[in-house]
């Protein structure tokens, strides 16, 4: 994040080796294969262990407005998340949960309760660049995306892996395609980049400000920004994390979603 904030089988790496080659080219697709899932994985769960909590701050920039939200969020597993804001006080309360497959969102301010159908899950949170996907990190690079390594070696001074990924076809995800680059020493991401459906680049997420975070080193901070809106962008700042530590499933209810 925070963002939740996520993190989405048509192309295989390329061993173009036959004849006598054929039984050690079949090895190394699976080592690259088990190399490439290993790398999501542990991109995909960088921010949350077996249960989390966190505290942040969320920036926008838009054309029109400025806004400046911290809040908290929990999340065991992959399949339950509660993020709640803190300040200012007249968003204080909003909160999102998502628990299994059912993702809610709640308005103090009305006190009401609103169910997320799957067409809202790219609407916009609380007037950022981000979605309500992106918080809640419905979808998972691991399992939805099939990725290739279009490029390893130095760049920009650093040793880095770039990943094509493309989506399985029964992938339930709304990206075309992504770019992913990361450190090639302790795979941490540096950019992400998201393309339609037409394969055109939507919006980019870059990663910056590495600090030790639930005892290892992490980005601190993800940069959203929006191709269509030049200047524009959302940053999520993780201010603390804790990872695996004792969260009780009740949490993750429709009653403690209304508490402040």
């Amino acid at each position: 994040m925070a963002f939740s904030w996520l993190f989405h089988v048509n192309k295989i790496f390329s061993v173009f080796i036959t004849g006598v080659f054929l039984l050690s080219s079949s090895c190394l697709y699976a080592d690259d294969v088990d190399r490439a899932r290993k790398i999501l994985r542990e991109i995909d769960d960088l921010w949350r262990g077996e249960s989390s909590y966190g505290k942040f701050t969320m920036r926008v920039k838009t054309e029109h407005y400025s806004r400046t939200l911290q809040m908290e969020g929990w999340s065991k597993g992959t399949e339950k998340t509660l993020m709640r804001i803190l300040k200012p006080l007249k968003e204080k309360g909003t909160a999102t949960l998502k628990s299994d497959d059912t993702i809610y969102s709640y308005l103090p301010k009305t006190d009401r309760t609103i169910r997320l159908t799957s067409g809202m899950m790219m609407g916009s949170w609380m007037g950022s660049h981000f979605t309500n996907d992106d918080l809640v990190k419905e979808s998972r690079m691991e399992e939805d995306y099939i990725p290739e390594i279009i490029f390893e070696g130095v760049k920009e001074g650093r040793e880095v892996v770039i990943f094509e990924l493309r989506p399985k076809p029964d992938a339930a995800v709304v990206w075309g395609k992504l770019e992913l680059m990361v450190t090639r020493k302790d795979y941490l991401p540096v950019y992400e980049k998201f393309y339609d459906e037409d394969l055109k680049l939507a919006r980019t997420m870059q990663f910056e400000s590495i600090k030790i975070l639930a005892g290892r080193s992490r980005p601190s901070v993800m940069r959203l920004e929006p191709v269509d809106k030049p200047g524009e962008y959302t940053e999520f700042i993780y201010e603390s994390l804790q990872l695996n530590i004792p969260v009780k499933d009740n949490l993750f209810s429709l009653t403690n979603l209304k508490r402040d």
